[in-house]
Parts: C-alpha cells; structure tokens; sequence
C-alpha cells in the first residue's frame, strides 16, 4: 500500500473555503478507538477539473471497522484529523471551471482509487494496480461529510433505474464482482470460502453470471443460511473441513473455481484442498498477518492458476456492476440491512461490528 501522508497534515480533496461555510463530517479524531462527528469542516471546492458531491447515502465497510478500531495497519496509515468513508451515492453541487463532462444535479458514485494515470500499470490498462494509488477517506478526506470533491476522472454516473441504496455499495459490489469476473465461474462449479458482505455478493454475482454448482463456506451460521437463499446449493461451516472430501466427491475431482473471500489461513488451505487440478483461484480475503502455505500441493503439483484481486477494474468492472444491476439478476435486498441517521454513526457501526447488521449504511439526509 502506498505510504501515508504525515499523520498531522491529512491530504487535502480540493481547496477548503471558509467562505463556503462549514458541514458535518466523520472524522478520526485521535490516535485511539472511535470516530467523532463534527460540524465546523469547511465545505471543501472543488479544484478547476474536480467536482463537488453532496452525499445521499454512504456504506461503512471493512476498512472503515479497522479505522474504528485502530489496528496496526490503520495507525501506520490513517492521519489523524482525516474525513473518512469511502463508498456513496450522491448529487453533483459544483464543477470545477475546466470540467465538461459532468453537470451539476446529476446523481453519482465515484472511484475511490485514485492515481496519477502516469505509471506503467495506468497506461497499460491496469490502473486499479497503479503503484501511485491513494484512497478516499485513507489517504485524503473521504465520503463521510456532507460533501465531498473528487477529479472529474473519478466520477460515475448512476443510472436513472439503479436506488441510492445499491449505488452506495458499488465500491464493494466492484471488489465480489472483479473477483468472479476474473476466475469465469460461467459453467463451473465454484467454492467461495468466507461469506462477509463481498463473499455474499459474490454469491449473487456468481449465480447471475452463471455458475453451474456454488459451495460456500463459513463459522456464521445466519450467514451461511443467507449465502443458500442468495443460491449457494450448499453452504458448509468452516469448522468441520470434512466437507472437502464430501465436495470432490460431487465434483469432477474438485471445483472448478475458488474465490477465496476470508483471508483465514485454514479456510485457504480448505480451499485449495477442495480445487481441482488445473483450477483456478481468485484471491481476495486479505490475511492479517503472514501465513504458511502448502505451496508445492496447492498450486505447484496441482497446476492451478492463481489469481490476486484487488479493488476493481477502471473501468471494465463498472459496467458489468451496472449492466448486472440493470438485469435485475442480482439480490442485494438481504445484504443491506440497516440504515441509520448521520447523527447515529456510533449506533450504526455498533450494528455493522456486532454482526447484527451486514451491509450498514448511513443517510446523510437526515
């Protein structure tokens, strides 16, 4: 990940104007626990190729949990005084004087990965892995505010046919779509190991592109019976690994596909136990610390093709999101379980940390 800036000095997303007034933002407060709101942030404007939002609705994700709850990485990343969120749904206020393609009063998302567009990785189509990569609500203020300006480049339009509730989750719907994209789960027989919120929606995604069998694996029960409704033909609790034998007897020696969703060490090694020779598999779950791995079983001897996932393609995977949001093949009713006021931040990550929520969102409308 690309180095933080100095943790007194956040990275600014356009100029702050004071004659602009002042609007509510979620702010890391200190280097500890927690998140304060405030309402004196200088409404920010937007430089002469950026525009301005104002926030409808944004997600709290994972991300947002480890700056809460200031881990390692978070304090090794995250400045203190830093507007955070990085996923949202919102209005166009005002363009910056060079900007032609968006207007004010369209409704919008944005990528939240930006870069230069200079390095080798931009240039060659492969921008979501650019080495200069920083990150909304990260690295400079984010989507947790009233406002929020981010480059012209950056922005998305949000068909007329797509609710506010589904279009603030595109960030992280983009992560379970990438990864089933990447491995083609079309007529395959698929494991997905760790059914989070993205390991949900990869369930979604991967029925509606066509999935022959899908297997799921997990330690919450709730969520393993949510991953059957959404169309897994079985879901497995992680705890027992005798489901490997029980899923290579079904399949042609093993899945076609794993999409690895959990970052758990023992639900990797499952994993790879349960692929076929000459699978592939799709990583996405980020362990939290270094792992042991089999690796002449699980990947040399077994000639499998291995591939890491990170973040969404620019912009190959937001037209998939949107042409299968469109579709209406996707079920995302069950995955957005809460939204709370603004003003009910704290109850609202309470809700997403608990497990007693999936995928929270906060109403920046009220």
């Amino acid at each position: 990940m690309p180095s933080a800036p100095p943790a007194d000095q956040p990275a600014a997303a356009g100029t702050a104007s004071p004659a602009g007034g002042t609007m509510r933002g979620l702010i890391k407060h200190h280097a500890g626990p927690g998140l304060r709101l405030v309402d004196d942030r200088p409404v920010p404007e937007p430089g002469p190729r950026d525009v301005r939002i104002k926030v409808r609705k944004a997600g709290i994700c994972g991300t947002d949990r480890h700056i809460w709850e200031w881990d390692d990485w978070s304090a090794s990343r995250v400045p203190v005084g830093i507007i955070t969120g990085h996923e949202f749904v919102g209005v166009i206020d005002k363009v910056g004087s060079a900007v032609t393609q968006w207007q004010p009063g369209q409704r919008v998302s944005a990528e939240g990965h930006l870069t230069s567009g200079a390095d080798y990785n931009s240039r060659t189509g492969n921008a979501h892995i650019a080495s200069d990569t920083t990150i909304f609500g990260i690295d400079r203020d984010g989507c947790f505010a009233d406002h929020i300006v981010v480059p012209e480049s950056n922005v998305w339009p949000i068909h007329k046919d797509i609710p506010d509730e589904h279009a603030a989750i595109m960030d992280p719907l983009g992560n379970a779509v990438h990864t089933v994209m990447a491995a083609g789960v079309s007529a395959k027989t698929v494991l997905i190991s760790g059914v989070g919120i993205i390991g949900l929606m990869a369930v979604t995604v991967a029925r509606a592109a066509g999935a022959a069998r899908i297997y799921c694996t997990d330690v919450n029960p709730p969520r393993l019976e949510l991953a059957r409704k959404l169309g897994a033909a079985e879901a497995f609790d992680a705890r027992d690994d005798s489901f490997v034998k029980r899923v290579r007897k079904e399949t042609y020696e093993g899945v076609d596909v794993l999409l690895e969703m959990s970052g758990a060490p023992s639900a990797m090694d499952q994993g790879f136990r349960a692929l076929r020779n000459g699978g592939t598999a799709a990583l996405l779950g980020l362990p939290a610390k270094q792992v042991t791995f089999d690796f002449n079983s699980h990947i040399i001897f077994k000639g499998c093709t291995v591939l890491g996932i990170n973040g969404r393609k620019m912009w190959d995977t937001w037209y998939q999101m949107e042409k299968l949001l469109l579709s209406g093949r996707l079920e995302l009713g069950d995955i957005v379980t809460h939204q709370f006021p603004m003003a009910e931040y704290e109850k609202a990550f309470e809700t997403m940390i608990s497990g007693e929520g999936i995928k929270v969102l906060l109403d920046m409308q009220r």
